[in-house]
């Protein structure tokens, strides 16, 4: 780290602590050639993660549509919001972790549909059936005899 006052390359750490808000965290340095002291600040580079929808438009990662699809399609199942908290976290850091600037919106409804199938399988079909725009009946037994042929 540089000095701000000698713009000397090497400093020393003498005492850290994490921000009140637990989002950074706060270095006290002093600078091995003059000794001036100085306070850096820590913080997590977060690159933001644009959406690829279907008609090609993009639009920043929104992880509360996601939370309400999975409530929607879990409405008066015995799936707690806790759960459903849990889905949308483990999503997100899935699309975090791909380390893509931008992610098409078919990934995040499969692995929504993922989710979702582990957890809950009405609340599977209800999401598959609005996400894959099932036209008919039939849609929906194609999809539920995939469903009972994987089990």
């Amino acid at each position: 780290m540089k000095c701000p006052t000698c713009s000397h390359l090497e400093s020393k750490v003498i005492d850290s602590r994490p921000s009140t808000e637990g989002d950074s965290i706060r270095r006290r340095r002093e600078c091995l050639n003059c000794q001036k002291r100085f306070t850096t600040y820590e913080t997590i580079e977060t690159i933001p993660i644009m959406v690829i929808k279907k008609d090609k438009s993009r639009e920043s990662f929104d992880r509360n549509k996601i939370l309400m699809s999975i409530i929607r399609a879990c409405n008066k199942r015995q799936v707690s919001r806790n759960d459903m908290e849990r889905i949308v976290n483990e999503i997100e850091l899935q699309v975090q972790n791909s380390l893509q600037n931008e992610v098409p919106s078919s990934y995040i409804g499969e692995l929504v549909m993922n989710k979702l199938k582990a957890l809950d399988e009405v609340a599977y079909i209800r999401f598959a059936s609005v996400y894959r725009q099932f036209k008919d009946i039939t849609d929906f037994m194609d999809e539920l005899n995939n469903l009972m042929t994987q089990k």
